[in-house]
């Protein structure tokens, strides 16, 4: 699976992708409102391998971001289907993103995650796609926000609250 935007390549993450994965995954900034920052560039050879294993699996998963211009990977984003429950949800796509912090304000996780939601309702046909983000996280929140997705409530995650987000095919397209 490969989608293209103007600026971005997002393409299935490759096993060589583990250097920039742990670059943005080992950052304390990136990880401020998520899990355990990755602690060893085999942490993140794990993940990636995860992930490989969702897209056999499942048919989705998140795509590593290219951009462009410089031919690095800055991120991720991308549908990933729910196989444990997150706010009572389960067998629901997902749609998330990280990027490495000097990429952060140029539009990207916006770029990305509109090419995935498009993915995701016109290829996959799917008819809800939800999101949530850290209820103190302001940037993904505004993105989730201007991508036209609809606050549906917080929940708690790990202890940390959550914001649940709900976007309906008849919304977006």
């Amino acid at each position: 699976m490969k989608l293209e935007t103007e600026r971005l390549i997002l393409r299935k993450f490759e096993d060589s992708d583990f250097e920039r994965l742990f670059l943005m995954d080992s950052d304390p900034e990136v990880m401020k409102y998520l899990e355990t920052p990755a602690a060893t560039p085999e942490d993140s050879k794990k993940m990636i391998r995860i992930i490989q294993k969702q897209y056999d699996e499942n048919g989705v998963g998140r795509l590593a971001v290219i951009e462009k211009e410089s031919g690095l990977m800055i991120g991720w984003s991308g549908l990933k289907l729910l196989k444990t429950p997150v706010n009572g949800y389960i067998n629901t796509l997902d749609l998330g993103y990280r990027f490495i912090p000097e990429f952060w304000g140029k539009g990207y996780a916006w770029e990305a995650a509109e090419a995935s939601l498009n993915y995701g309702f016109k290829t996959l046909d799917a008819e809800t796609i939800y999101a949530y983000a850290h209820s103190e996280n302001e940037g993904s929140n505004y993105i989730l926000k201007k991508l036209g997705f609809e606050n549906k409530g917080e929940f708690e995650k790990a202890g940390v609250r959550c914001t649940w987000y709900e976007l309906k095919r008849e919304n977006y397209i």
